[in-house]
């Protein structure tokens, strides 16, 4: 059985033998959702790449705990590291969206207001970002993962040409492109910008501006899938054919 990963800050590396005590909202849902019992192992990770195996030596109230470390390492991220630049979705694929881009690996997200994006977060972008980076972290979690993705604030279309120039490789996904990735040299760089358009598709401005840039448009398959679920199916693809995985 799966060990219960946890959010956990490490003021300093930890280290085997170390006491490490697990409060607030993460000792809450250890103590009093998972019922977590002295001599149990969990895992603590930071979100940073540091995981540490502890094995729990004391239960207190409902929310804290505390444990001795077993093991700790510091994991390296994935190479290339993949920016997903994912158009707003709809509001009620929204989180769904960070959710499945979180399990399948993406190191960064930006969420872009495109031009054809049916959410428009205005005045609202505070309230969107906590609720993307609240989606990362749970998602991080579930899929046992020690780095938390950072979910940058929104950009615009200046902004995802100026990431695209500054990108060693630069895919953007669109129904009408005839290359796939598998002619990219994605395995010959340390990292790639994916842009995902949202479900009313890239504008032609959008396609031309991001092309000029020096993004390479790219088909997936032969279906075209809905914007929550693209960036997933291309992290696949490029976990398949790097050492990403």
């Amino acid at each position: 059985m799966s060990r219960p990963v946890y959010v956990q800050e490490f003021p300093t590396p930890p280290t085997v033998g170390e006491v490490i005590e697990l409060t607030g909202d993460e000792g809450r849902h250890a103590v009093s959702v998972k019922r977590t019992s002295v001599g149990e192992q969990i895992e603590l990770v930071d979100g940073h790449g540091t995981r540490a195996v502890i094995t729990v030596t004391g239960v207190f109230g409902k929310d804290r705990l505390t444990g001795v470390v077993d093991c700790a390492a510091n994991e390296p991220a994935s190479r290339p590291t993949v920016t997903v630049i994912q158009a707003l979705p709809k509001a009620a694929r929204s989180e769904l969206t960070v959710d499945l881009l979180t399990q399948a690996g993406a190191d960064v997200i930006v969420p872009w207001q495109a031009g054809r994006s049916v959410a428009n977060w205005g005045k609202k972008q505070d309230k969107g970002l906590a609720k993307w980076r609240a989606a990362a972290r749970a998602a991080a979690k579930q899929s046992r993962r020690s780095r938390i993705p950072e979910i940058t604030p929104v950009v615009d279309q200046a902004a995802v040409a100026a990431l695209i120039q500054a990108a060693p490789l630069a895919l953007m996904l669109h129904e009408d492109a005839t290359g796939k990735i598998t002619d990219q040299p994605v395995a010959q760089v340390d990292s790639v910008v994916l842009i995902i358009g949202p479900e009313g598709g890239i504008s032609p401005a959008e396609l031309d501006a991001f092309t000029t840039a020096g993004a390479h448009p790219v088909r997936l398959g032969p279906e075209v899938l809905r914007t929550a679920s693209a960036g997933m199916v291309a992290l696949a693809a490029l976990g398949a054919v790097t050492d990403r995985w």
